[in-house]
Order: C-alpha cells, then structure tokens, then sequence
C-alpha cells in the first residue's frame, strides 16, 4: 500500500475471492441509474445499480456497485465504464488553466540525474542512474569505485510505453552474477534473472510467480532464496489470493521446476515467509509472519553447502526480530522484544535456547535500522521525525555520531563486516538525495553524487508546528513554502497530506512534483498522524483498530488549525493521501466536507467491509480489524469511505486516482467509490476518477506517467482552491 508498504514494510500483503465467482453469485441486477447531471454542468456515466443487500450482524449493508469489482480485462461493462470516465475526466482536467504550464515544469524538475545507493559486491560497485527524465531508472557497475561507469541494464528497452521496471536486485556475493527482479504495468508480481556482470549478457535461469520476496543469495554465488505464491488461475494474477507463500532455493543453470522447497507451513497458509543470508554466507535466516505487524518468527539454517536443514530459532510470533548483522555465529537483530521503541540484541546461533543478549538499550528515540558495517553498528534513530545516526561498537558503546549533512532522512548504510565502506542517501523536503560515501574506521565521509539542481532550495522555508488534536494529543505538522510568502503572512492555497497508519512514519524527503506547487506559491503541509511509526509502539497503537477514528480526527484538527492561523485561506485547502492515506481523504471528506475546497484520494482502500477479499487486503487486518468480526465491522462501518458518503451535503471537488493494474489496493475500491460519489446529491463541485492504463499501486511507475498524473492532480487543486499557474514560476 503506497508508502504503507515499501522496504522493509513488504510484509503488508493480502488476500481475495475470484471476482467471477463474486459476480456469479450476485442477485439479479437492477436496471442502470440514468446519468446523473452534476450543478457543475458535468454529466457522469451511467452506473447500473445492483439491489444487492447483505444482513451484517443485523445491519442491512447495500453494495449497489459491485459488479465493479470485476476485472475489467474480463467483464465489457467494467471497461466500458472506466472508458466513458476517463474521456469525462481528460475533457474537465485539459479544460483547467495551466495545466500544461504545470506538467512542462513539472518535467523540468525531473530533468537532473538522479542516483541509488551503490552496493558494493566483489570489488564491483551497483546503482542505479537516471539521466533524468529516463522513465525508468537504469542499473549501472563500476570495476572499483574509480573505474568506468558501465551500462548493465537498461528497462528502457523492456515495454515501448515505459511501463515494465527493474525492481529488486541483489549481486551475487563475488559480484559476477547479478540477479534482478522484473516487475510488469506496476504489479506487485515478478519474475527473476540473472545476468552475467562482465559480459552482461542474461543466463537462461527464469524464475516466476514471485510475490513480496527479499532477494538471497547463498555464501557461494551458486543459486539463491526467494519466496513465491503458486501460480493463479488464468486470468485471475491481478485479483488472486496470496496465500500459502513458500521459500524455495534456486541452483543456477537449472530450471524452476527443480528448485528446492526450503520452507512452507501448509498447515497455516496465511503465513508468509522470507529469507535473510549473512553477509559471510554462513546463516539462513527466516522471517515468518501473518500481518502488517511486525511479529515474527524465526528459523535458522547453517549453509554448508550439503542439504538445508532448518530449525527454529525465536518461537512464537510475538515481537519483530530484524537481522541487522552477524559474526561468526553471533546474529545481531534489533527486535522489540522488552522495547517498544527497539534495541539492539545478539543470539548465539549454535545455542538459542540461551536467549537474546542485549547489547544496545531502548531509549526514547525510536530505532529506525541498522547495520553492521566494518567491526561496527550503525544505528538509525527516529528524532522528530528526522534521521540521527550514531556508530556502536559490538559491545554496545558508542564510539561517535555519524556526520550527515544536516536536518534530513538518511538512508542506506549498507555493508559487511570486515569491511569499514558504507554509503548513505540523505535528502530533505526541498532537497533531492545526495549520495555520501563513509568510513567507519576513519569516521570521515566524502559525496558521492549529487543532482545539479533548477532551483534554490534556500528560498524555501521549512516550519515545525505542534497543534491540539481532538482529544488534546499534540500532533508535529511540517509546513512548507516559501520564505517570501511565510515574511507576507499572507495565506494561501494549500496541500495538506497524511497517512497515518501500519507504523510508517513520513521522514524529510523530497518531491520534484511537490515543488512544481510550491513554486506555483501553495503552501504543503505534512501531518504526523496517529497510526505512523515516527513515535514508537504506543503511536502506532493510538491510531489503528478501534483508535482508528483518531487519525481522522487528527488530520482534521491540521486542517483547523493551518485555516485558523493564517497559513490557507477560507476556501483554499486541498488534501492529498495515497493508499491507507486514500483511506484518510474519503473518510475526512465524508465526516467534514465544508473544511476543503479540493480532494486527491489516490490508490485508497474504500471499502472496508470487503478489504479482506483482495489480493494484499487481509493482512491489513492487523491495522483495521476483520469485517468478519462484529465488533470491528461496526468500526469498519462507521468510517468506510464507500458506505458514509453523505448526500444532502456540499461536497469539495475530488479526483479520484487508482490503476489499472494495481494489485496491492485492487482499482475496484476506488471505482465503487467514484461511482457512488456521483450518484449523491453533493452539491455544484465535480466528483471525477482518473484511472491509469498499465500503472500498478506507484512502485515502478514510468517518469511520464507520474508527471502526467501529478499535472492533472496539482491543475485540479489549483483550480478550486484558488492557485493560479504561472508557466513562469518565480
């Protein structure tokens, strides 16, 4: 889910019902709803409606739109339907002023390189590089960190409209192999190769049905760990259940069909498992879990080269156990075992049953990550939101903070033991990420690449403000513009954005299509919700399951308080939230639609009586509950986006996003959403959905295509909240 589910967040998967069977089992439909005239003058598609009632613990539920949860490469009326929206959509959108003056800056943000962090493998350097409007980012090596930079991959050449992307990637430990992850039209399912480095020419080796897997080689660069799903149904990959993952172990030069089954529990299929190889080779580690939480258990393997014999390693999925490093047979994890806001422990891998040792202590700064790195921790701390990093000795002392380049996110600090070379990105709210190269011997650290860029970050202000939620909880908000404007004082149209949900706390970073508005003269505000992770358990807590509502609350107590200080005006504010944070926008529209002039839900979970159904959609139960249990669904019915809209009211304008081919929130979320949108009686302003060909939830998305969507989005809060688009920004 968006930014819900990245990194370390891949956990966050889901299940389904065959949207065939859905249908087959509909009652008989209703004749379609003529279509509705809008005050705005727009006249939307005619949606049929089903007279569909389902009894939930005594609550007649209606779904009048469900036969939208049809896949629409299968079911002629869905894509008819999402045909007559999009042109509806394209004429309102192209008619607005400015739109392409946005896009061409918007374009012109793009236009820097852009680099990964390198990983070193062999002697060999990996990263990735963009020359900047690329719609995919190329894979790069250098012989030595000095050596000529030489072309690798190139997912350019993959799809003629951009829309196949190089995903996860990992070298072989020698650095002669690389294996790679293709991804296609943005879904979450991938198929992986291996190249040979020097002559980068592919080795026959293909492996599929690879769903929410980490990338491990073995100590001996001979084959390599990965989890999959069994192939679905013909026609159903976009739609199908994930359940029953599996780890198998891949032999290079030989096909899929024999690879090794290393580890499955069938007798529990809704757990996923993933592997984690030391970086010395020695130790297969995996992670088994059932949700978005982070509770896990362990198993090992010592890798002798002969047959892999697991055995356990942390019984009971009660904590979040995170392998950061080991030596010999010492494993370092970081785990919340004791530690609501983590710290770091070793387990003897010979002897479990001895238990973890402690080697760094919780504090209250929450622990973000860390690393092993040469003959120390790197460790990642969480304070305001911002990244602090520090360099730990193996017996817990510290030896020195990590130098960044000042208040940002870093990320990265990749590396071996053994070995003092590490790199970091760090970037900021109106800073693209730098990429740094750091010693931990010498604690000296020297750029590595950074992007020339067409503006002035130091015309940009950057404000840190705390407002009173609801139920008197302080909420951090970030608040963005530029120093002209805050000297002013003068209020004017602003982007509010949230998330708010599965412990992901937004940290410092930067937006090429964030800035194109603030250029513009609107001001951005970021809210720290409840539900995130920048605050440790006890945040996370107070905004998920029955808390729920307190996100919600939160984020309209931002809205109160950017209007109540001068920041926007009366009818100036606009609010953006992509996946859980879709979520957000519908449900906040739906309980207090006179506090914004303009709506962005992009990619959101709008049903929250059928989540559970859909491809990721059941292990969000952690964070939301399970429909199928009365007392959630009555707090899953009190906030569905869906079920609450409120006719009879006036409602901001809203443009609806989702793709095509997004398994990870299914597009029917947001297609029933839009449709019951515009069947209510909501007042003059348009209820629109733009829905994305080829385009999955967001990860992979060509260059074009974001800038595309992003142009539209932005000229739609522009317009009714009042910013005028110069094609000339200053």
């Amino acid at each position: 889910m968006g930014m819900g589910f990245r990194g370390d967040r891949m956990r966050a998967f889901g299940c389904f019902a065959l949207a065939a069977l859905l249908f087959a089992a509909l009652p008989a439909q209703a004749e379609p709803d003529a279509a509705v005239a809008g005050a705005s003058g727009l006249r939307y598609p005619a949606a049929k409606r089903l007279d569909l009632v389902e009894d939930h613990f005594g609550v007649k539920v209606t779904d009048p739109y469900r036969w939208l949860e049809n896949d629409l490469r299968a079911d002629p009326a869905v894509r008819d339907w999402v045909g007559q929206e999009n042109r509806l959509t394209r004429r309102h959108i192209d008619g607005l002023p400015g739109r392409e003056a946005l896009k061409k800056r918007m374009q012109a943000l793009f236009a820097h390189g852009r680099y990964t962090i390198p990983r070193k493998a062999g002697g060999r350097y990996f990263y990735g590089y963009n020359k900047g409007l690329q719609n995919q980012t190329p894979l790069y090596v250098r012989d030595g960190l000095n050596g000529a930079q030489r072309l690798l991959i190139d997912p350019n050449d993959w799809a003629e409209d951009g829309s196949d992307a190089l995903a996860e990637w990992a070298p072989s430990p020698d650095g002669r192999f690389l294996l790679y992850a293709v991804q296609e039209a943005g879904s979450d399912w991938r198929t992986l190769k291996v190249l040979d480095v020097a002559t980068a020419r592919p080795l026959d080796d293909v492996v599929q049905w690879v769903k929410f897997s980490q990338l491990a080689w073995d100590g001996r660069g001979q084959g390599f760990f990965y989890s999959r799903f069994a192939a679905p149904q013909e026609g159903a990959g976009l739609q199908s259940s994930t359940v029953g993952q599996e780890l198998h172990y891949h032999r290079l030069g030989t096909p899929q069909a024999q690879d090794q089954l290393i580890y499955a529990t069938p007798d529990q299929p809704r757990l996923s498992h993933t592997a984690q190889v030391t970086q010395d080779g020695r130790w297969l580690v995996i992670s088994s879990f059932q949700g978005t939480d982070p509770r896990r258990e362990l198993h090992l393997a010592e890798l002798t080269g002969g047959k892999v014999k697991v055995r356990p390693l942390v019984k009971g999925m009660t904590n979040d156990w995170r392998l950061i490093g080991s030596r010999g047979p010492t494993l370092y994890f970081i785990t919340d075992q004791y530690a609501p806001h983590l710290r770091v422990v070793s387990i003897d891998a010979r002897f479990p049953r001895r238990g973890a040792r402690q080697v760094v202590a919780e504090r209250m700064d929450t622990l973000a990550g860390g690393s092993l790195v040469g003959d120390r921790l790197i460790l990642a701390y969480l304070s305001d939101a911002e990244s602090v990093a520090e360099l730990i000795d193996l017996n817990g002392r510290k030896v020195s903070d990590v130098p960044l380049p000042g208040l940002g996110t870093a990320a990265g600090f990749g590396g071996r033991d053994g070995d003092p070379e590490t790199f970091f990105s760090f970037s900021g709210f109106t800073t693209p990420s730098s990429i740094y190269r750091f010693d931990t011997a010498t604690l000296r650290y020297e750029l590595f690449a950074r992007p020339e860029l067409p503006f002035n970050p130091d015309d940009y202000g950057i404000e840190q403000v705390s407002y009173p939620s609801k139920d008197g909880t302080m909420i951090p908000m970030t608040v963005i513009r530029k120093k002209a404007l805050a000297l002013s004082k003068a209020p004017a149209p602003t982007i509010l954005y949230g998330y708010g949900g599965f412990n992901i706390a937004l940290t410092p970073g930067y937006s090429a299509t964030r800035m194109a508005w603030l250029e513009q003269g609107g001001v951005y505000a970021i809210a720290n919700l409840r539900g995130g992770g920048e605050f440790g358990k006890a945040w996370h807590d107070a905004g998920r399951l029955a808390n729920k509502q307190n996100v919600f609350d939160d984020f309209i107590a931002a809205a109160e308080y950017l209007k109540a200080n001068g920041y926007t005006t009366k009818d100036g504010l606009a609010i953006e939230g992509r996946s859980n944070g879709g979520l957000l926008v519908g449900a906040v529209v739906n309980q207090r639609p006179d506090l914004f002039a303009a709506a962005l839900p992009a990619v959101g979970v709008m049903d929250m009586l059928r989540f559970d159904r859909f491809t990721a959609g059941r292990y969000w139960i952690d964070d939301y509950g399970s429909p199928d249990r009365e007392e959630d669904f009555r707090l899953l019915y009190a906030y569905s986006p869906y079920h609450n809209i409120a006719s009879g009211k006036d409602y901001p304008a809203i443009l609806v996003t989702t793709g095509d081919t997004d398994d990870r929130v299914v597009p029917a979320h947001s297609f029933k959403y839009a449709a019951a949108l515009q069947a209510a009686e909501l007042g003059p302003k348009p209820r629109l959905i733009r829905i994305d060909t080829k385009a999955g939830h967001g990860a992979g998305k060509p260059v074009d295509k974001l800038i595309d969507e992003y142009a539209d989005s932005y000229a739609f809060a522009a317009y009714y909240t009042g910013l005028k688009l110069d094609a000339q920004p200053r």
